[in-house]
């Protein structure tokens, strides 16, 4: 338990995976902590853990991918947060095609952007990735689906430790 658990158990905030490609490579990985932090310019912040293969790769990526999931989406969180990249090509398990400098968009998720990567943030056992939007989803009709939450993702087994 740690001193912010009482705040952090009432929170259920949207789940992204989060796609990077530098040198030839490609990796992904679930992501709970992200956020738009600016307005104007537009600006986007995701946490990747530091003890995962997305984190390596991402340090050396120009731009990073950031997927919204749906509910219909779980098989992919379950892909892409159970399974490491160190050892399971994720990539050969889910269509996507390449993006902005490479970057990998999740051809089931619907809504996504891509963002070059402007910042680095350090936070401890994560780092804070600044972005700055590139590219984006076309947009869908309304209503949207519902997001898929981080409750409805704890029974997930990491494929690494935070």
């Amino acid at each position: 338990m740690t001193l912010l658990d009482p705040f952090t158990d009432e929170l259920d905030g949207p789940m992204y995976v989060v796609t990077a490609a530098a040198g030839g490579q490609r990796a992904g990985c679930l992501v709970g902590f992200a956020s738009q932090c600016s307005i104007d310019p537009p600006r986007f912040c995701v946490w990747l853990s530091t003890a995962n293969r997305t984190y390596r790769l991402a340090r050396e990526a120009e731009h990073l991918t950031v997927h919204l999931l749906h509910q219909g989406d779980r098989a992919v969180a379950e892909l892409f947060g159970e399974e490491t990249g160190d050892r399971v090509d994720k990539f050969a398990r889910v269509r996507w095609r390449p993006g902005e400098a490479g970057s990998p968009v999740l051809d089931p998720l619907s809504t996504w952007f891509t963002g070059r990567i402007v910042g680095h943030v350090e936070g401890g056992d994560h780092v804070g990735f600044l972005l700055a939007p590139v590219a984006v989803c076309p947009p869908h009709g309304d209503p949207p689906p519902p997001l898929l939450r981080y409750r409805q993702l704890r029974d997930l087994d990491p494929g690494h430790p935070a």
